[in-house]
């Protein structure tokens, strides 16, 4: 049974709002030395993981990114295990020994974050490979950047995906910058998603800030998937609010240029849809209550879990 339009606003709202704050409370931990290594926040970026995963069946398989804690948080993560891989805890999702670019769960169709840049792109095309072997209706969406685009992975995947009309929907989170280079830099192709024509498969560019504009949009590319029509790539055209990681100022970004991106939040895009369709302020900021009261409960969740056990890790590696 479909959702009615509000149930479904409401819900996109509160997952986009939820990575939202997940990513600024993880920042808040990795300042306060909670967290180690690298983190890639997904801040500004929100609208995509909510809007493509959101048109997803519970059992279709993502890949992932380095930058995947939404991707991972639309999939129907819990939080809490989400926060205590980040703070290296046995509780966590890999056990503590994935960290920040590592999540992945099975159980949740989720094949995994990739700390490779364009890694998850052969992983994805090979799971479609295996979805079509076994004549189920599964999908996989794979999820890499604009700077992924330009590997040479990118075009033997999709060309073996095309070529096998695998059921894998590519999703180009394009938001402008590889680390520090702008796309404008590094291609002469305005829209991405025109790269798909050499591969004789549907492209499509849309607003990477509009969540339910993304949504829609999979209806189409799902569909030709399940039906054993093969792959689409989806350019979704977003801008992060900072640098690359956590420690990268972001000095190379335009000022005016990060303000009117700013101005196009996908949070208040979200917003603005949820009071149109009914949706009062009270019942908003009740929302925003929840999140915040799931912020608190995943970080003392984290910081009371154990840590992970040498011995038990010695124990699996020895079986292998």
């Amino acid at each position: 049974m479909e959702e009615e339009p509000r149930e479904l606003l409401v819900r996109m709202f509160t997952l986009a709002l939820t990575i939202r704050r997940f990513e600024q409370t993880a920042i808040e931990q990795y300042r306060l030395g909670n967290i180690r290594g690298y983190l890639h926040p997904y801040i500004g970026e929100e609208a995509i993981a909510v809007g493509v995963i959101s048109a997803l069946r519970a059992d279709d398989y993502i890949v992932s990114t380095h930058r995947g804690h939404g991707h991972a948080i639309a999939k129907g993560h819990d939080t809490r295990l989400m926060m205590a891989e980040l703070f290296g805890k046995a509780t966590g999702y890999c056990k503590g020994r994935g960290g920040s670019m590592h999540v992945s769960s099975l159980s949740q169709f989720n094949l995994g974050a990739n700390g490779i840049v364009g890694g998850g792109i052969p992983l994805a095309t090979g799971a479609a490979m295996g979805i079509k072997q076994k004549k189920s209706q599964q999908v996989v969406v794979s999820f890499f950047s604009d700077g992924a685009s330009n590997n040479g992975v990118f075009h033997e995947s999709l060309n073996m995906a095309a070529i096998y009309r695998l059921p894998v929907v590519f999703v180009l989170e394009n938001n402008h910058y590889a680390v520090s280079t702008p796309v404008s830099q590094s291609t002469l192709v305005q829209d991405l998603s025109l790269r798909s024509h050499s591969y004789g498969i549907p492209g499509v560019s849309l607003d990477g800030n509009d969540a339910l504009q993304i949504y829609e949009a999979m209806a189409a590319p799902l569909e030709r998937a399940r039906a054993g029509g093969g792959p689409t790539l989806m350019e979704c055209r977003t801008y992060r609010h900072g640098g690359h990681h956590v420690n990268d100022p972001g000095s190379y970004m335009p000022e005016e240029e990060l303000r009117r991106w700013k101005e196009h939040d996908p949070i208040e895009v979200l917003r603005e849809k949820v009071k149109t369709a009914g949706v009062i302020e009270a019942e908003i900021e009740a929302i925003r209550a929840r999140v915040e009261a799931a912020m608190e409960e995943a970080v003392e969740f984290a910081a009371q879990s154990p840590p992970p056990s040498p011995a038990e890790f010695l124990q699996e590696i020895a079986s292998l």
